[in-house]
């Protein structure tokens, strides 16, 4: 199944998409309202404008430094996974997603890094739970917060992943720990971005890894994995030929193959594709 991910309603509309994801809120903060037509998409703990408005939101390491665009390699602002107000906001969110349509897709789900948050509300948090590791207690953070999502969606729930599916890492990084999120997650869909797509054989290793990680095998003509996953392939200012290229890569791994922000590319790469295989066809007259 092809699909788009985009922040234009009218291009959740067009005939080449078999599904859309249409962005109700990005990492900068803009809110959308909610649509019918289209599977609706949150950015959880990514949220530049909360970030700058209230920098109590912003997570902190074990030196005090927040995850702000300010540090190196973080691309946007995040907001600590504890912070009740906010944690209420999303889920009250969510659930006015789920009334729109009945899937929604979580994105930005986790805490930023290794060695965040290291706030006063999570360190006191931490020493008053039942856990003893404090990675531990943070994947229980994230689980949690992700059941209660799920008790506001009606339909499928998404969850996107980082791109890493070397084993212990999402956990470690995010707080993301794939098999207590199973029972809460019916797809996880993993972004494999590039500019140019010019070589895919990195992105054939990590389809190939992720398919393994969420428990499938390596021979792809076996069953998917469950929860299934998707992958997220790039379209901006790509090249028609190699988002092809890139898509058939990702379709041989994962269970559907959804292009990012340009959908005049991801149409055309669309078409293409679907001439190509009419073309290879042969038809025998009765």
């Amino acid at each position: 199944m092809d699909g788009i991910v985009t922040r234009n309603e009218p291009e959740t509309e067009w005939d080449e998409f078999e599904q859309a994801f249409y962005e109700v809120k990005d990492v900068t903060g803009r809110p959308n309202e909610p649509i019918a037509g289209a599977i609706n998409m949150v950015s959880c703990f990514g949220d530049n404008a909360a970030a700058a408005e209230n920098p109590d939101l912003v997570p902190v390491d074990s030196e005090g430094r927040p995850a702000t665009r300010e540090r190196d390699y973080f691309d946007w602002a995040y907001i600590c996974p504890t912070h009740d107000a906010y944690r209420e906001g999303l889920l009250e969110m969510i659930a006015d997603c789920g009334a729109e349509h009945d899937d929604v897709r979580l994105d930005d789900v986790g805490f930023p890094r290794d060695d965040y948050c290291r706030c006063d509300r999570c360190e006191q948090r931490f020493a008053d739970s039942e856990f003893d590791d404090w990675h531990a207690w943070r994947a229980s953070v994230i689980t949690d917060f992700v059941a209660a999502a799920r008790e506001r969606v009606p339909g499928r729930l998404y969850l996107t992943l980082y791109p890493d599916p070397y084993p212990g890492h999402l956990s470690q990084r995010a707080g993301l720990d794939l098999d207590a999120l199973a029972p809460y997650v019916d797809e996880y869909v993993v972004p494999l971005y590039d500019l140019d797509y010019g070589t895919t054989y990195w992105l054939e290793s990590l389809a190939r890894g992720f398919r393994t990680a969420l428990g499938g095998d390596y021979n792809p003509d076996d069953a998917d994995p469950e929860p299934p996953f998707s992958i997220e392939l790039y379209a901006v200012d790509v090249d028609v030929d190699n988002l092809i290229q890139a898509a058939e890569v990702a379709g041989t791994y994962a269970t559907n193959v959804f292009f990012g922000y340009d959908a005049a590319q991801a149409s055309a790469a669309i078409r293409r594709k679907d001439a190509d295989q009419q073309d290879g066809e042969t038809y025998t007259p009765e």
